[in-house]
């Protein structure tokens, strides 16, 4: 075993909403440095300033690209708040693909699912309007462009609201309240 494998691991943190997934920032806005203490483990993969849930840090090359390259074909959940009663053409167009800017975009999987119970209050919480309704969806994807879960709502006239990737393969959330991290056991074999 090498000593880059031998020292490996895993790390699963509840990004909140307006952290940056950096460990600093010239402009002092909030970064994982203000979260993480783990020396030497750096961010798998990206997730918007806006954006909340599961990010994986990891201090081994090769599980952070098994994590972030898109060959590896890794399913990523997210929970989104749309604003809007979303409909099933709405879906059913989420499900067949959505054309974006940078090209065709399609969820592996797309299903309207009620506000979960465990679900954690945001800071600041989104806006709420009286005579508009929202509604969850459940998003799968097997890539990750930047941005691409909002472009696709958007694409469909339900633009997101609240966005909280949930899963990452095996990885899951749940068991993590908002700003908390531990360390975990790889699902990724190096």
């Amino acid at each position: 075993m090498s000593p880059a494998v031998a020292g490996s691991g895993l790390l699963l943190f509840n990004k909140p909403f307006g952290v940056l997934c950096q460990f600093t920032d010239a402009e002092g806005r909030a970064t994982l440095a203000d979260y993480i203490d783990a020396p030497g483990y750096y961010a798998a993969g990206r997730l918007d300033r806006d954006s909340e849930g599961l990010l994986l840090l990891t201090n081994d090359g090769t599980i952070q690209q098994r994590i972030s390259h898109p060959r590896f074909k890794l399913t990523k959940r997210y929970l989104v708040q749309v604003d809007g009663d979303i409909d099933e053409p709405a879906l059913q167009a989420l499900r067949r693909g959505v054309q974006l800017k940078d090209g065709p975009a399609r969820a592996t999987r797309v299903r309207r699912v009620e506000e979960p119970a465990e679900l954690w209050e945001r800071e600041p919480p989104i806006r709420v309007r009286r005579n508009i309704p929202t509604s969850w969806v459940e998003i799968s994807l097997q890539e990750g462009r930047n941005r691409q879960v909002r472009r696709m709502t958007a694409a469909v006239n339900f633009p997101t609201l609240r966005l909280i990737r949930t899963h990452i393969g095996q990885h899951e959330v749940w068991s993590l309240r908002s700003g908390e991290w531990r360390f975990a056991p790889s699902a990724f074999q190096t």
